[in-house]
């Protein structure tokens, strides 16, 4: 919590709160409309129940809601939003021609031991008045999410920090997979990657599945927390999303993993054995 007496500097503010610097002045700078954010709400609810489809579905699933809309604005906000559907098209999180592209390496590969695979993506977060994008990344063997960020903008920077982060916590990784968006591909994040001497993966185009298990996170978040508990503010949004993780960490139990939580799998621990 930022004492408001406190004569902090914007990027000490922004460190303390968790955000990217880029994103210190977001909510002053919100630039859609009421209708839009919540045609941009609707629009994710339906995309995370079905996201195999494109955007012809979308108009015509939400036309069957009452709401007509054209073609031309639902995908201009799909692309705002940085979702696409799962059929083999451009991915709309739009690759950068000039970076290189890495082959993806998690193909029938056994992943069994924590920190043999990190997985990384980025998701769109409504709040009332305006919208996040939230960074993560994810330890496939455990599915811990052992950092996250959150951004206005789709640069670099904010995955850059969240990466560095996670290195620093947690240690190195043999193999770092991700899609081959431009904030993945770009020099700065990846410099970070063969600094440390980390294997880069990187999915097909159009095969966010080759990520399942950070996009079940998102609907995990999503239909557990976000949904149900809809943020006033910025700031009360990523507050919401902070205990929401540290739960999903710390006590959630996961099925597919013999109802531990990550956590305890991560750490090695018997069920409902505390991390000192």
């Amino acid at each position: 919590m930022i004492d408001p007496d406190q004569d902090l500097s914007v990027s000490r503010q922004c460190e303390l709160l968790g955000v990217a610097r880029s994103s210190y002045y977001y909510e002053r700078g919100q630039s859609e409309t009421e209708d839009n954010l919540e045609l941009m709400r609707l629009i994710d609810e339906i995309y995370l129940a079905h996201p195999e489809n494109g955007q012809r579905m979308m108009v015509r699933t939400l036309k069957r809601r009452g709401i007509f809309v054209n073609r031309k604005r639902v995908r201009r906000l799909m692309r705002l939003m940085g979702i696409r559907s799962l059929s083999p098209q451009p991915t709309t999180t739009v690759p950068n021609k000039a970076h290189p592209v890495y082959p993806y390496l998690l193909r029938d590969l056994t992943i069994d031991h924590p920190n043999h695979v990190w997985a990384v993506d980025i998701t769109y977060v409504p709040f009332k008045k305006g919208f996040w994008y939230l960074v993560a990344i994810m330890d496939w063997h455990s599915r811990k999410v052992l950092s996250w960020r959150l951004s206005n903008t789709m640069t670099a920077d904010f995955c850059v920090a969240a990466l560095h982060e996670a290195l620093a916590l947690y240690g190195t990784p043999e193999i770092f997979n991700s899609d081959q968006g431009a904030q993945f591909t770009s020099e700065t994040f990846t410099a970070v990657l063969k600094d440390a001497g980390v294997k880069i993966s990187m999915d097909g185009v159009g095969r966010a599945i080759d990520n399942v298990f950070i996009e079940r996170l998102w609907r995990t978040l999503k239909y557990d927390h976000i949904y149900l508990n809809p943020a006033d503010s910025g700031m009360e949004c990523r507050a919401g999303i902070a205990r929401y993780l540290r739960y999903y960490n710390e006590e959630r139990p996961h099925s597919s993993l013999g109802d531990a939580t990550p956590d305890e799998v991560y750490y090695g621990l018997r069920i409902n054995q505390r991390v000192a």
